[in-house]
């Protein structure tokens, strides 16, 4: 009886470490989805990788995915004080008389900001959009101007925007990689401001109207963010989930359906939160390394990162990472904080897919005349005997 115990006691222990095993061993994974759309992007939030994409740099037609710039122009606007949520907007006739979807302002009434805004993310409204747009910056042309400029700030280079609405013009573009990032950046910026792009409905002048991005519905993790749609542009959608503590954003453009733009998105979503994940490597302003420093007031230098960093990698390739740093072999003093001296290198199997700036995390000031010219002579015998 008591071998039979001692038996199924080691039986156990033995599936547990097998189940351990498997569970630690790298997961194959397939080739992304091909999907029914001109392009897409699916980007990790925090890492900044692309996990799976198709023409990410072609130029194309965004419809009302333009509006993410036209609100993420607003938003800096409104952190900047230049306007606020309560500022009474008069509704021009230009604004009145835009075709297309609608959040039915009246012309010469006055209507708040917040619910411009709002108008705008829920029910994708070119006569709200333009409001605002003139409300900011005088007239539509203008806003765009703006538009363009934060566009290049984000290192959106393949995109130009010659209105704030999406409206058809051969001169209005931009590419998936480019609405990725803006995404990402509304989502890290503005978060508070983010979080209306989840409202599923928006009641104005006693009209209720519902959110077009129905996966708002039917994904639990979905958040956001935007639709978008044109007879040239065809159905596009750019949405972000939130499983755990990974967030993915999706860019699916020229779908041919509403239908279709909401399953391409699932797809690529359910993609990556099933065969990669997100590890935060290290935390930005830690030490990572020490070095020692010359000529100081301060024998020795700590070193980091400005930033967390983030890796995205196929799920159960974690233990398969490997760190490096280097840095300079000779660091004299003055140093100030946060001078580059060096890189942080992540590699899979033997590739290398993510690097950083190794920074200084403190000054070091220059030492006295004592401290230099001991310093200095030491250095000067090294150099003889090495």
């Amino acid at each position: 009886m008591r071998s039979q115990t001692r038996f199924q006691a080691i039986t156990a222990i033995f599936l547990i470490l097998c189940a351990s095993l498997l569970s630690a061993a790298p997961q194959a994974v397939p080739a992304a989805p091909q999907l029914a759309a001109k392009g897409y992007v699916l980007q990790d939030f925090n890492s900044g990788q692309i996990i799976a994409e198709e023409n990410g740099d072609q130029q194309m037609e965004p419809a009302s995915l333009t509006k993410m710039m036209t609100t993420y122009v607003v938003a800096h606007e409104l952190r900047a004080g230049n306007i606020s949520l309560e500022d009474k907007v008069t509704i021009s006739n230009k604004a009145w008389r835009m075709p297309g979807s609608r959040m039915f302002v009246e012309v010469n009434t006055q209507v708040s900001v917040e619910d411009l805004l709002k108008g705008i993310i829920i029910q994708s409204g070119n006569d709200a959009t333009v409001a605002i747009a003139e409300h900011v910056a005088g007239s539509e042309e203008t806003f765009a101007s703006l538009m363009n400029q934060y566009a290049v700030r984000l290192g959106m280079t393949a995109s130009h925007f010659v209105n704030s609405t999406g409206l058809p013009d051969k001169e209005h573009f931009t590419t998936p990689h480019d609405l990725a990032k803006l995404a990402r950046a509304l989502i890290r910026d503005f978060p508070d401001h983010y979080k209306w792009y989840s409202d599923k409905k928006f009641t104005y002048n006693n009209i209720t109207q519902y959110n077009r991005n129905k996966l708002l519905w039917h994904d639990e993790s979905v958040d956001g963010i935007k639709t978008g749609h044109t007879e040239s542009a065809g159905f596009c959608l750019v949405a972000s989930a939130l499983r755990e503590d990974m967030r993915l954003i999706s860019v699916v453009l020229g779908a041919s359906s509403e239908r279709a733009r909401e399953q391409e998105s699932k797809k690529l979503l359910n993609y990556g939160f099933r065969f990669y994940r997100t590890h935060r490597l290290y935390e930005g302003g830690k030490t990572l390394s020490e070095a020692k420093v010359w000529k100081g007031r301060e024998d020795t230098l700590a070193l980091g990162l400005q930033e967390d960093l983030f890796i995205t990698v196929p799920r159960g390739s974690y233990q398969k990472l490997k760190p490096s740093i280097s840095y300079a072999s000779l660091i004299e003093a003055p140093v100030i904080k946060h001078a580059a001296l060096g890189t942080v290198d992540i590699s899979l199997n033997d590739k290398v897919i993510a690097s950083r700036e190794l920074l200084a995390l403190h000054e070091v000031k220059e030492g006295g005349w004592w401290k230099r010219l001991i310093d200095a002579i030491t250095l000067f015998l090294k150099g003889l005997f090495s």
